[in-house]
């Protein structure tokens, strides 16, 4: 598979179709060492100003969530507990919404992500997490504000996912009602999703 940016225009969905429209296209980050890849397996939508478990909530506009008042499709990249966690900025300009990139499969470069991940782990521990899939393929907080319809990190077309399951976000507790929300998105049944399964919502079937 020739893995070619999306257009600019994929990312103008509606923040919850985009998260769900993100399952099954792939990840691709270049470095000076060479490329690794991902089929993006889990995503959560973060819907600010008035989702508590958004940077944005109560459109709080600082120099970490400025690009989230941008044009869709850029790169939202912040450290929490030394991880760097990757987000898709989506909505419209002036409307503070991104959707997290949980977990993705790993496609291409496996070895490079093996080294950075370091020994003993399996293809399924590589990227199964935020933190862990950025650090697999070489994405840092220099990433913040790229385009992700441009090289040498982007997202690419995909493959077709048969079934989504939807359930509440993970590891917000503290957000209020925010916490039980059904903005969770993964490929139904992908061994790649960062956590356990306890409490679908709904699955969708494509």
């Amino acid at each position: 598979m020739i893995l070619q940016p999306v257009s600019a225009s994929f990312f103008e969905l509606p923040t919850q179709e985009l998260a769900q429209a993100l399952l099954g296209m792939v990840l691709v980050k270049t470095t000076r060492d060479g490329t690794a890849s991902g089929w993006i397996v889990e995503t959560e939508s973060y819907i600010g100003p008035e989702d508590r478990a958004a940077h944005s909530y109560g459109n709080r506009r600082t120099p970490r969530t400025e690009v989230m008042f941008g044009p869709a499709g850029h790169a939202y990249t912040y450290e929490m507990h030394t991880h760097c966690l990757l987000n898709v900025v989506s909505g419209r300009v002036n409307q503070p919404e991104v959707v997290l990139i949980r977990a993705i499969e790993p496609y291409t470069g496996i070895h490079l992500m093996r080294e950075r991940r370091g020994p003993g782990k399996t293809d399924r521990e590589l990227t199964n997490g935020p933190g862990k899939l950025t650090k697999a393929l070489g994405i840092t907080k220099a990433d913040y504000g790229h385009p992700l319809f441009e090289e040498p990190l982007y997202i690419a077309s995909g493959k077709h996912i048969d079934s989504i399951a939807i359930g509440p976000r993970i590891g917000i507790d503290n957000s209020g009602d925010a916490k039980h929300y059904p903005w969770r998105y993964w490929e139904h049944q992908n061994p790649f999703v960062s956590k356990p399964v306890t409490n679908v919502t709904e699955i969708r079937y494509m």
